[in-house]
């Protein structure tokens, strides 16, 4: 039977993850990691979130989440996950906690359903074949699982697939060839380092141009709160960044991406900023570095070249209702 949430199912819904969605990847809950990423989130709707009780035990879980202020929230609920014992893991006990969250986005007037990174319930989850490095956020459904299978097969629509990258610092050297770039950047007039408000201008101009309002908020704060960010500049005017140089406490450089104004693309700067901030990750003691590209983004030749390797997938899905 299908309950909403109430927080007397919290530990047993901890110890349904531990059994079960670790077998995915993602990161063990504890009481405080559950009340940080779900309950205590602005976005927890209690009549969003499930748990399938079978012979009084809690054998599934489902949350969704939802808000106008979201990207696409206006017109779109996002699933942050399901989750069943593997007992109970039949296409029967999905589709009643999937009807259970789609119901509630019908309620709130939603005409679609997503699984996006743009779900502010990050769900962190480990690398594989590392020491326990882990990423931040899953953008999407784990491609291969049992849940990703399930979605599919009720018409989820599969939009892209995010392709998890990971790079070792330890190892990593700025490339000769990479020196030279920089070196025909110059030359071109173009400089590649840390922004510094006394030498550089028009962040906000550059951040506009590439179209990105995520970007435009979380770059934009950074340059003004002197948190260090890659650029590169025309003069003083700053025509592209990659960052921000930001170490996380588990020893993973947090990456928010990277953007060359078209009006001055096609001279090598996007390659040139991405290895300078490896670099400026490097100096400051970062352990490792993972992102998200799309499986067709140009990017992924500049990542791999810096010495990154795909390490898992993810599929952005999406049903109309």
């Amino acid at each position: 039977m299908i309950h909403t949430w109430d927080g007397k199912y919290t530990q047993a819904v901890i110890d349904l993850w531990n059994e079960e969605a670790v077998k995915d990847g993602y990161k063990e809950l504890n009481e405080q990691s559950f009340e940080r990423i779900f309950a205590s989130s602005p976005y927890f709707d209690k009549l969003g979130t499930f748990v399938l009780i079978e012979d009084g035990r809690v054998t599934g879980f489902a949350c969704g989440c939802t808000g106008d202020d979201l990207p696409l929230g206006d017109i779109a609920g996002y699933i942050t996950c399901i989750v069943l014992e593997q007992g109970s893991r039949t296409d029967e006990h999905y589709k009643q906690l999937l009807d259970a969250v789609e119901g509630r986005f019908r309620e709130l007037g939603k005409k679609q359903a997503d699984v996006l990174f743009f779900n502010p319930m990050m769900l962190p989850w480990y690398i594989p074949d590392t020491p326990r490095h882990e990423h931040n956020n899953a953008p999407g459904v784990p491609v291969g699982s049992r849940l990703h299978s399930f979605l599919l097969s009720e018409g989820y629509a599969e939009r892209a697939k995010e392709c998890a990258m990971y790079l070792n610092l330890e190892p990593f050297s700025m490339p000769e060839e990479i020196r030279a770039k920089e070196r025909k950047a110059a030359e071109e007039g173009y400089q590649t380092g840390l922004f510094d408000s006394a030498n550089h201008e028009g962040v906000a101009e550059m951040l506009k141009g590439l179209n990105n309002p995520l970007w435009e908020k979380e770059i934009g704060k950074c340059t003004s709160d002197g948190t260090p960010v890659v650029v590169a500049a025309h003069g003083r005017q700053v025509v592209g960044f990659a960052g921000p140089v930001i170490r996380q406490d588990n020893g993973r450089g947090y990456f928010a991406g990277i953007g060359v104004h078209p009006e001055h693309e096609g001279h090598g700067l996007g390659t040139i900023l991405f290895f300078k901030l490896c670099e400026a990750f490097k100096a400051i003691g970062t352990d490792y570095m993972s992102l998200y590209t799309g499986s067709t983004n140009p990017a992924i030749r500049i990542y791999e070249k810096a010495g990154f390797r795909t390490v898992k997938q993810f599929s952005v899905m999406r049903r109309e209702f």
